[in-house]
């Protein structure tokens, strides 16, 4: 009887194991502007990755366990980002999908290096994020300056002889777009009539285009977000100019077209490939337009971006960053965007962009020829 008790305590103590086993978790997070004037784009993001999760879970989770999300809300503030990524270290996380902002970005990616943890940005577009030599930053968008470079080049061709200005709102998204338009513009030889800067979140910018007008300006490049847009573009419509605006991904928002209304026809805008489209994204599609959620914007590159942890978790046996590192440098993985490699910077090689216009409150891709930079993304680590 000893005997049979010994082996009934040695079963319970295994299946109570075994138990631990099947309920431990891998704790993730993603972080975000879950509110403010960019919630929008955080929700799209979250609902990306809490999707990306409930698939892995179904298919029976990451290293034999269930993956946990948890979200930060960073309002695209860089200080509050900064307090979002100690949260998130404080709490024993691995993998960061975001930030959205680059500005956010950008300071909580130091947090995170100190940390060792691993970040993967589906929004942050601004060239410094992997430009530090940072070896857990990688991003399943594009850059800037790709999109800048497309621009000033499509300046060069499409307006040449016309008068060009080019304008930002001083933060760090829309000065990098601006300033990548302008270097590329004046390399074709050409230079633009205006260059100016306005204030981001000014309820009007009457004044700022007036001065457009005066300057008989016949394309204007804006650098900057939805918001001021699509106030500026009203305004000029207002003023009986018919000054084209081109700018760049933050206006593929319907936002834009609710702020516009019919003064928006006819925006250009750099925006990369829609995802929605691919065959490798129609099952999640399905998904979430079946619960009534349309997947647009950046959703598909957080979920995306998720894809490339679990698998890359899933190669090096570990979800710690030095095991997975070399891993994510020298793997193709198959995400909803299609596959995906890593530069030595921690940049996708396979990105591009192309342009988008707005057209009766939709923006749909246009078949013009862009002009890629040359080696935008390429170069080893540094």
């Amino acid at each position: 009887m000893k005997k049979l008790i010994i082996t009934l305590g040695g079963l319970l103590v295994a299946l109570g194991f075994m138990a631990g086993a099947a309920q431990a978790e891998i704790t993730i997070g993603a972080a975000g502007p879950m509110t403010g004037p960019f919630a929008i784009f955080g929700e799209r993001m979250k609902r990306g990755a809490e999707q990306a999760v409930a698939d892995l879970n179904a298919a029976g989770g990451v290293l034999g366990q269930r993956v946990k999300i948890v979200i930060g809300d960073d309002v695209c503030d860089p200080k509050q980002a900064v307090a979002v990524a100690n949260s998130m270290a404080i709490k024993g996380i691995s993998f960061i999908v975001g930030h959205f902002c680059s500005g956010s970005s950008i300071p909580a990616s130091d947090v995170y290096s100190a940390e060792r943890i691993l970040l993967i940005s589906p929004a942050s577009t601004n060239p410094k994020l992997t430009e530090r030599g940072l070896d857990n930053v990688f991003r399943v968008c594009g850059r800037d300056d790709q999109q800048g470079t497309i621009a000033g080049n499509f300046l060069a061709d499409n307006f040449g002889g016309k008068r060009v200005a080019i304008a930002h709102d001083k933060q760090t998204y829309s000065k990098s777009l601006a300033d990548a338009a302008k270097v590329q513009l004046n390399k074709r030889g050409i230079n633009e009539n205006m260059y100016e800067t306005v204030n981001a979140g000014e309820k009007d910018y009457a004044a700022f285009v007036a001065k457009v007008k005066r300057n008989r300006i016949d394309v204007l490049y804006y650098g900057g977000y939805h918001a001021e847009a699509g106030l500026i573009v009203r305004e000029m419509r207002a003023q009986g100019m018919s000054t084209v605006l081109l700018s760049g991904d933050d206006l593929g928002t319907r936002k834009y077209w609710l702020i516009t209304g019919a003064a928006g026809e006819g925006t250009l805008l750099t925006y990369s490939p829609d995802p929605r489209k691919s065959a490798y994204a129609k099952s999640v599609v399905e998904t979430m337009r079946k619960a009534g959620f349309e997947p647009e914007g950046n959703t598909l590159y957080a979920y995306a971006a998720i894809q490339v942890w679990a698998q890359a978790a899933t190669k090096a046996g570990s979800t710690d960053l030095a095991k997975m590192s070399k891993f994510l440098y020298s793997n193709t993985f198959q995400t909803v965007l299609g596959d995906i490699t890593f530069n030595g910077k921690g940049d996708v090689k396979q990105t591009a962009y192309v342009w988008y216009e707005w057209h009766d409150g939709k923006f749909v891709e246009k078949s013009v020829p862009l002009k890629q930079p040359e080696n935008a993304q390429q170069g080893p680590k540094n």
